[in-house]
């Protein structure tokens, strides 16, 4: 159900819902028409048919014998019936009596109106008399009602040529009720399934654009160097397109500016910083020469961090296909043989597409922060279908819940459980977790329940 609830919320889902109503709803008014037409032009047809055969009928009563004559004036014509008695009509019928003196002479003073149908039934019967045949059953006349609509049965005043009058019954043939093709369920099934297949054809075309724009959105934030959006498709789409690739381009400009003035403020310190070193070397207080000698590593520490946030943020490095799990087990034997308690518990036989020195770096510094900060460290790799995790699990004090995102923070550290003596300017994490997402994984932290700090990295892999 909440997955249907967020198609229909989706763009796609109201470009379908709006779809499919107006095909379903064009198709039955569509269908209405023609056979409102179809209705109409039967009725026009049946009505020259049946006038047709009141002009023969005429035709061969002026030139027939008197026998024969008065054979058909008994028994009738084709669907006409001489009527003995007048019977009260029930409406006018102007079209066919129009269509009746449009025939020439013989016809012009010819007039018609609708009667009641029984008038035709009575006149059906041998010498004028009433039919003695059975009336159908109420069931099947209850069937007939619905299947067919009412009969028509016109009575019409024709004057003969030798100056008689003549009226006769002129009955219109059967018409299916027309209303039955738009609810059968056939058609009905027909109808939803075609319009369906068109509205979501069509609903998919409509959103695709808004789609890929919308995921390039939400890459940019952690790739800036992401390929830029196509800029094909309708006028608007272009548009939008040019101008999301137009913003990228100027954050990438604004990020690189940002970037190089660090770099040049860190370049040109480095010489004051390095004067006032070797002038703070000659300080004969040896207590105030320490202080300020570790105040001034401080400072450039920070300087240095500094430029190592905006760096990674910032980067041109193309992604290729890597091992993980070699990647993983060489930065262990590295931390191993320089005396760390480091080891690779279990590998995941994963291949990922990433960017090798931001990846290399990335895992280097949680490597590096759980050997400084917890004593030791575990890393471990699993798969989870095309979900890759990688845990980096020391064995220290861990953190308080509330602190675990919050670290993250640029020059954020949490004393208690990371002491300022081991040196940093906060941004270790923030740099760790920039890299991440300029891989396309998430970094995050959580307290392991065996005790211990662990960091899990995780992505989905392309393979």
């Amino acid at each position: 159900m909440k997955t249907l609830r967020d198609f229909v919320g989706s763009m796609s889902g109201r470009i379908f819902v709006v779809l499919l109503l107006g095909v379903a709803i064009a198709a039955t008014l569509a269908l209405w028409l023609a056979n409102a037409k179809r209705r109409q032009d039967f009725d026009q047809f049946n009505i020259e048919r049946s006038v047709d055969r009141v002009q023969e009928f005429v035709g061969f009563i002026d030139e027939a014998s008197t026998e024969q004559r008065q054979k058909h004036l008994t028994r009738g014509w084709h669907g006409l019936r001489p009527m003995k008695n007048p019977v009260t009509p029930i409406a006018a019928d102007p079209d066919f009596e129009a269509a009746l003196r449009q025939r020439g002479a013989e016809l012009a003073s010819a007039s018609a109106v609708r009667v009641p149908i029984e008038a035709c039934f009575r006149s059906r019967g041998r010498d004028g008399q009433r039919s003695n045949e059975k009336r159908p059953s109420a069931d099947a006349m209850r069937v007939f009602e619905r299947n067919f609509e009412t009969p028509i049965c016109r009575a019409v005043r024709i004057r003969l040529s030798d100056g008689s009058d003549l009226l006769v019954s002129v009955e219109m043939p059967l018409m299916a009720k027309q209303y039955r093709v738009i609810t059968d369920p056939l058609y009905l099934t027909l109808l939803a399934l075609a319009a369906a297949v068109l509205a979501f054809v069509v609903a998919r075309i409509a959103a695709a654009p808004l789609h890929r724009l919308a995921q390039a959105a939400g890459e940019l934030g952690h790739d800036l160097d992401r390929a830029p959006v196509p800029e094909h498709g309708p006028v608007e789409v272009r548009r939008a397109a040019q101008s999301f690739n137009l913003m990228q381009r100027r954050l990438q400009r604004h990020v690189s500016e940002r970037t190089q003035m660090l770099a040049a403020i860190t370049h040109d310190l480095q010489t004051p910083m390095t004067r006032l070193r070797l002038r703070l070397e000659k300080v004969d207080d040896e207590t105030l020469r320490d202080k300020l000698i570790a105040d001034l590593a401080a400072m450039q520490a920070m300087v240095r961090e500094g430029l190592e946030l905006a760096r990674s943020a910032e980067t041109a490095e193309q992604r290729v296909p890597l091992v993980l799990d070699s990647l993983l087990q060489s930065l262990i034997e590295d931390a191993a043989d320089a005396g760390a308690d480091a080891q690779f518990i279990a590998g995941c036989g994963a291949d990922i597409c990433v960017r090798p020195v931001a990846i290399r770096r990335l895992f280097s510094n949680l490597i590096d922060n759980a050997i400084q900060y917890g004593g030791s460290v575990q890393v471990a790799a699993e798969r989870e279908g095309r979900a890759l995790t990688v845990h980096v699990r020391d064995h220290g004090p861990g953190l308080a819940d509330a602190d675990l995102e919050r670290v993250f923070e640029p020059f954020v550290r949490v004393e208690t459980s990371r002491s300022r003596d081991t040196g940093g300017a906060g941004l270790g994490l923030t740099i760790a977790r920039t890299l991440a997402e300029k891989n396309g994984a998430t970094l995050t932290l959580r307290n392991h329940p065996e005790g211990g700090l662990e960091a899990l990295v995780r992505w989905m892999s392309d393979t």
